[in-house]
């Protein structure tokens, strides 16, 4: 990044940010929230513009029972489409409302049909009281029509309705609890259903006709963030001469040098141009190739890199994409996510959440059918068991179990995610001590290198002492450097020039966090065995449920294919999901602790025309 310090006089300030706007690659230091009462309702109305054009875009009615009645209703959006969007939809949400209490009321007032309400008030002056009952058919006594004066109103076999009249001042009872006088006529509940209905065709349509208006909602949107975005990067000028000059920092990168000195001259304005330092703290804008680039986003969820720390992106691409691959384990459902991420970048299937995701969904589902074969599993079902697969393609697949003398049997998929593990975790020490040593100085990282060297070293002589590669001598003569010289570097020269004695305990200290937390990190790749085997495991338990009710007859092919497609789609959403979280945890917390990450840096953000 190369870093700019421009000096201008305060009334040239609006203009100048306006010019920066159009060149759109200056990232001026600006706050990313609001700083006050201006710029926070600046940002208010932007996100009810922007909640109100998600809204808009997801408008449709054409499926709805009332499309008709929604088409012959004329609604004219009136004063700004904004406000009449938000009040339209909080009318309706309230009209939904009061059309399921009337509806509630109507199923209450059926039974009791048609009557009178006057008439029947008029009871009341003469000195009787009306009561209402309802109750099991199977419980209503037809003698009780001979021992109170009892009228049944509505007898459908299941339920009975019915109504008693008795003078108010004698003494009353009935052997059942007396339910409370409909509020109305079923015929009234009608009308005010139809009202209601009418009422909410209505909003239905002003909301389709404000659909019009999504082009000039989201002109005022953009205008809105672009002037927001202004007043922020304006807010973090510093004013100097009372306020006569006011002075910014911006960065952009080192490529627009060129173009941007060429534009600042032209523009006349006074400035510094500098290359940009770690105490500047300058925005970050990562470099990958396309590969690479679809899993920034995964790297932006932690952090951005500060300026001279390591981009992760590249290791974070390869590895997420295997465990991913591990997770989810089945070749088949990799065949559908493939199919699916195309089907989004061709712009045949949209779906909202899944809006510029076709790309990574594309790999993760080519990683997971390679992956998925090589481990043996195709929608539930085995591969390596299958008679119509080649042989040479089984002798790829990692299935089975394994024999380690003098341990006994273990699966082979474990064992090689547990591997997969010590690799990752040895990766990221390397990068760590590699990357501190760029950052600090050899001088402050003598523990990181020592650590270093007795785990992946220690490693790599248990791996060619097992295979027979070396000598037992040669293997004595490693583990006495390795250890001795990785005793050093942990305990004595951890902090050069600090007591020895504290430094022994500091390395004691070390040795208990690295033993506890080197274990447990290696025991959390299992994950990658354990989510792959339940998902083909769930697969194939749907399988067999098919197969179950498979028979001679065409007819049973139906509810075969049915539990198929419900299992499998099932499988696939629960299984995806859980291939997509856990990758995350094991890059985020194996990978990045053990890489020391820190992921503080503040991503590129240049001022811009267009959001």
């Amino acid at each position: 990044m190369t870093k700019y310090s421009f000096i201008l006089m305060t009334e040239e300030k609006e203009g100048f940010l306006e010019q920066l706007q159009e060149l759109g690659v200056v990232d001026i230091s600006r706050s990313v929230k609001p700083v006050d009462q201006d710029s926070s309702e600046m940002l208010a109305k932007a996100t009810r513009a922007r909640n109100v054009l998600e809204f808009l875009e997801s408008v449709d009615y054409s499926k709805e029972a009332d499309a008709e009645a929604i088409a012959k209703a004329t609604v004219t959006v009136d004063g700004d489409p904004v406000d009449f969007v938000e009040q339209s939809r909080l009318r309706l949400s309230e009209l939904n409302s009061e059309l399921a209490a009337v509806q509630k009321q109507m199923k209450i007032r059926r039974p009791w049909g048609e009557y009178d309400k006057k008439a029947l008030d008029s009871l009341a002056d003469l000195g009787y009281e009306i009561r209402y009952y309802c109750m099991e058919a199977k419980r209503f006594d037809s003698s009780w029509q001979e021992l109170y004066p009892l009228q049944v109103v509505e007898n459908d076999g299941k339920k009975v309705w019915f109504v008693t009249v008795a003078p108010k001042d004698c003494g009353y009872s009935f052997p059942v609890q007396e339910m409370q006088a409909p509020e109305g006529t079923y015929a009234a509940a009608v009308e005010q259903e139809e009202a209601l209905k009418a009422e909410i065709a209505g909003c239905k349509a002003g909301l389709l006709n404000a659909k019009d208006y999504i082009p000039a909602i989201k002109e005022a949107c953009n205008k809105d963030l672009v002037e927001l975005d202004r007043y922020l990067a304006d807010s973090a000028s510093v004013g100097a001469a009372e306020n006569l000059i006011t002075v910014f920092t911006g960065f952009a990168p080192v490529e627009n040098d060129t173009e941007l000195t060429a534009a600042f001259d032209k523009m006349g304005v006074f400035y510094i141009k500098e290359e940009a330092s770690l105490e500047d703290n300058p925005p970050i804008k990562l470099k990958n190739n396309w590969f690479t680039r679809q899993f920034e986003s995964f790297t932006g969820m932690y952090g951005m890199p500060v300026y001279n720390e390591f981009d992760p992106t590249s290791i974070v691409a390869p590895f997420y994409l295997l465990f991913f691959a591990m997770c989810l384990g089945d070749a088949g459902y990799g065949i559908v996510l493939l199919l699916f991420g195309l089907l989004l970048n061709k712009g045949w299937v949209k779906i909202g959440m899944f809006d510029g995701l076709g790309n990574i969904i594309s790999i993760l589902g080519a990683g997971t059918i390679v992956v998925g074969t090589v481990l043996g599993t195709f929608f539930g079902m085995s591969l390596y068991e299958a008679a119509w697969v080649p042989q040479w393609l089984k002798n790829c697949m990692i299935v089975g179990d394994v024999e380690i003398p003098g341990f006994g049997n273990f699966n082979i998929q474990m064992l090689l995610a547990l591997a997969i593990g010590v690799f990752h975790i040895c990766l990221a020490m390397t990068v760590k001590a590699i990357g501190y040593t760029k950052r600090f100085g050899f001088k402050e990282t003598i523990s990181t290198w020592g650590w270093l060297l007795l785990i992946v070293g220690g490693i790599i002589t248990a791996i060619l002492g097992v295979g027979k590669l070396i000598s037992p001598a040669a293997i004595k003569w490693a583990v006495i450097v390795i250890g001795t010289v990785s005793a050093l570097a942990i305990y004595i020269f951890n902090t050069p020039g600090r007591n020895p004695l504290i430094n022994i305990g500091a390395g004691l200290w070390d040795t208990y966090n690295m033993a506890t937390g080197i274990l447990g990190d290696v025991l959390s790749y299992i994950r990658l065995f354990a989510l792959g085997l339940a998902g083909g495991m769930l697969g194939q338990a749907f399988n067999n449920l098919g197969q179950m009710v498979l028979g001679d007859s065409f007819i049973t092919w139906i509810p075969f294919a049915l539990i198929l497609l419900f299992g499998h789609v099932l499988n696939i959403l629960m299984s995806s999901l859980g291939a997509f979280v856990h990758p995350l945890r094991l890059t985020f917390v194996e990978y990045f602790k053990n890489a020391g990450y820190e992921g503080k840096g503040a991503a590129y953000n240049p001022l811009k025309k267009e959001f």
